[in-house]
């Protein structure tokens, strides 16, 4: 079993993203505690500036470098150093370094979309949330983690391919919002096979190496379930905001509960709960059908203590060849309004 002065050495030689210092110069590993019983290591890391794409990917190495050296799990806590400390710092840093500290760095909040099983349109539900959130004015990345089942360019319409440029990869832009994928980097849509340690590899790309620019919102569509690639996939994200997507059968909201007991469990914030296949509403007699029972939206937003930040009708948005992205609701589509109006409400919260 790893001991807290193996761990403050390993982590020790690791440098903070910001100073270009390692944590040994810098102080930066506050607390470190382990439980021998599980192999389990929790540290609190001191850096110059959190909630940012560079403490995502400190946190991934991290997590990597400790269960190298033999923990089987890692939780870890991030804070800011003191003023005193940055100041201290910027004065010995070279003009680059300082550069690099006092140029705006753009905060991005991490909105992971989860489900607790597949089928429920989590990917429909994510896709209309992101080009909702530009459609009000804010910039907005989109990630298809879902690795296995990757559909987010095909419910876009999205022809292009990304663009490298000296090993950068730049994201395709579509209904204002930059958008990755899986789906881009296989052929003819073949299957992917490969095992835990190959997929987050891919994953540790699309946050390491992917030139997202000035975002305000960077939404994750996670793959469904509770297994290890939505696990991992929690544990790289830096105190995300999350929302569960759920249909209305008290069976579907009972499994979706799974995905919100995973996200607490992996410290991200329920930002709330998705009702999708809400009803079928006529369009001669104007009457709603509630084909996958009722209530499971509003009981599983209760169970959560969270909001239920919208229910989506059960059906498909209207669509061209001129402008084809055939899982996206137009703006003034009823559906489409009610996606506004969620993005809305993710906006005014996670603006207090």
């Amino acid at each position: 079993m790893i001991n807290e002065q193996q761990v403050r050495e390993i982590l020790g030689q690791l440098q903070d993203p910001f100073l270009h210092r390692t944590f040994a110069e810098t102080n930066g590993i506050t607390n470190v505690s382990i439980k021998e019983e599980k192999n389990h290591v929790s540290v609190k890391v001191a850096i110059a500036k959190t909630n940012t794409p560079e403490q995502m990917q400190l946190q991934m190495k991290i997590v990597e470098v400790l269960k190298e050296a033999g923990a089987s799990s890692v939780g870890i806590r991030f804070e800011e150093l003191s003023p005193e400390v940055l100041d201290s710092f910027r004065g010995q840093a070279t003009e680059a370094e300082v550069h690099d500290l006092l140029s705006p760095l753009s905060t991005v909040q991490f909105i992971a979309i989860a489900s607790g099983k597949g089928g429920v349109g989590k990917s429909t539900v994510s896709v209309n949330l992101a080009v909702a959130l530009a459609r009000l004015g804010k910039k907005v990345g989109l990630i298809d983690a879902d690795i296995y089942g990757f559909s987010v360019p095909d419910m876009m319409g999205i022809q292009d391919m990304p663009v490298v440029k000296e090993d950068r990869i730049y994201p395709v832009e579509r209904k204002g919002v930059k958008v990755i994928s899986m789906g881009f980097f296989v052929e003819n849509n073949a299957p992917i096979v490969w095992r835990g340690p190959m997929l987050g590899k891919v994953l540790d790309q699309f946050f390491r190496d992917v030139e997202w620019g000035d975002i305000d919102y960077l939404l994750l569509d996670l793959p469904p379930g509770t297994g290890d690639v939505a696990l991992d996939i929690h544990q790289m994200l830096p105190s995300s905001k999350e929302i569960i997507v759920t249909t209305p059968h008290p069976t579907a909201a009972f499994v979706a509960a799974r995905a919100g007991a995973m996200a607490l469990q992996t410290n991200h914030d329920i930002l709330g709960v998705i009702e999708n296949m809400a009803w079928f509403e006529s369009k001669t007699t104007g009457e709603r059908e509630y084909v996958f029972g009722k209530g499971g939206g509003p009981k599983l937003a209760d169970e959560l203590r969270t909001d239920l930040l919208g229910q989506i009708p059960l059906g498909q948005p209207d669509w061209s060849n001129e402008d084809f992205a055939p899982s996206v609701y137009e703006e003034d589509h009823p559906t489409g309004k009610i996606y506004l109006d969620a993005a809305q409400k993710i906006i005014d919260k996670l603006s207090k």
